[in-house]
């Protein structure tokens, strides 16, 4: 199946002429600056934020480059994976017009987003074990169907989605097919990224708020080809990620070893508690995870839910939503909070 890139894009994006910053359009190297209408006497900080930061953040993909094996010319950062989502109904979706499909349950802002831009959303729910529908989105297709959310690890289930019927989907569909990898590095499953030269109607969205624990920096990446990165990098804010996060994630990216660690004992604090939880009669089932989190149906979530919260913990609800009935979604925290964690949980239902 040959891939239209100018096709799926909406005609106004097709045809925009981005904003042009002073610092696109200097190249080199100089000491100063009058071009920008600066304070040219610094600022009220111990360093210097007077200057507008690098609009395409060259020396932090140079960095995330070495880490994730994608060039920097495939890569995209935004204000959080948020960003890159709504860009992405932004480039391809025309309000009223066009349409997408997710696969509950799954991460909320898809159609967040979708509602935001007024495209309509489609929902093939996944299996009775969290796998996709593929004859329920081929039925679901149409001819202004422009992306396919899936969201491995799912959020928020925890388990990943089965990469060959992702692979069918790439292959089969016309449009683009986002795969959100938030949760990749707590998984053995290998990375999409791998296959972005295979695939060129790829989208992979990643994060650093959750392993790298740089959630409030609002760091988040996507990757594809250069001809979608240049759409994206055409309707981005000019400075959309400002100097100061910029500089805390150059030093957090030599800490790399520090986070694989935390991923090994976030792995192990996870068996360890589907363990204790599984002991529990009033716990019903547990989805075996790939992420930092882990899905269980138990007796009475919402009073489980509410007595948690009034001990000073905070879990989230998810019994309400599609195919998680009766769940809670609890994040593996550290041994301490975990063991606090079970804790209530075991006094709250010999109190029952």
């Amino acid at each position: 199946m040959s891939f239209d890139l100018n096709a799926l894009l909406r005609d106004n994006i097709r045809n925009l002429v981005p904003y042009s910053s002073a610092r696109d359009e200097f190249k080199g190297e100089a000491s100063v600056f009058l071009d920008a209408n600066e304070n040219a006497f610094g600022s009220p900080l111990p360093h210097d934020y007077n200057r507008y930061p690098d609009p395409l953040q060259h020396q932090v993909k140079h960095k995330l480059s070495k880490i994730k094996g994608v060039p920097s010319e495939n890569m995209f950062l935004g204000n959080g994976s948020d960003e890159a989502i709504d860009i992405l109904y932004r480039a391809f979706c025309t309000p009223k017009l066009d349409n997408v499909i997710i696969v509950p349950p799954t991460y909320g802002m898809y159609e967040v987003s979708a509602n935001i831009n007024d495209v309509q959303v489609r929902k093939v729910n996944l299996t009775p074990d969290f796998q996709l529908d593929l004859d329920g989105i081929a039925d679901a297709l149409d001819m202004h169907t422009k992306i396919i959310f899936i969201c491995s690890p799912n959020n928020p289930t925890g388990n990943s989605i089965n990469p060959l019927d992702i692979e069918t989907l790439l292959l089969n569909f016309k449009g683009i097919v986002v795969v959100d990898e938030a949760y990749i590095n707590y998984s053995k499953q290998k990375s999409f990224t791998y296959s972005l030269p295979e695939f060129p109607n790829l989208v992979v969205l990643q994060t650093l708020s959750k392993a790298w624990g740089l959630a409030a920096l609002r760091l988040g990446l996507a990757f594809a080809s250069k001809e979608i990165i240049a759409v994206f990098n055409k309707i981005k804010p000019p400075y959309n990620i400002n100097q100061a996060t910029q500089d805390l994630v150059l030093e957090a990216l030599d800490n790399y070893s520090i986070v694989n660690e935390w991923i090994k004992e976030t792995i192990q604090e996870r068996e360890a508690l589907v363990t204790q939880l599984a002991n529990l009669s009033q716990v019903e089932h547990i989805t075996p995870s790939d992420a930092n989190f882990v899905l269980v149906k138990l007796e009475d979530p919402r009073g489980l839910y509410d007595a948690l919260v009034n001990q000073g913990i905070i879990v989230r609800d998810r019994s309400k939503v599609a195919l998680c009935e009766g769940c809670l979604r609890i994040t593996v925290g550290t041994k301490n909070e975990n063991e606090k964690l079970l804790a209530e949980i075991q006094s709250f239902y010999k109190s029952k």
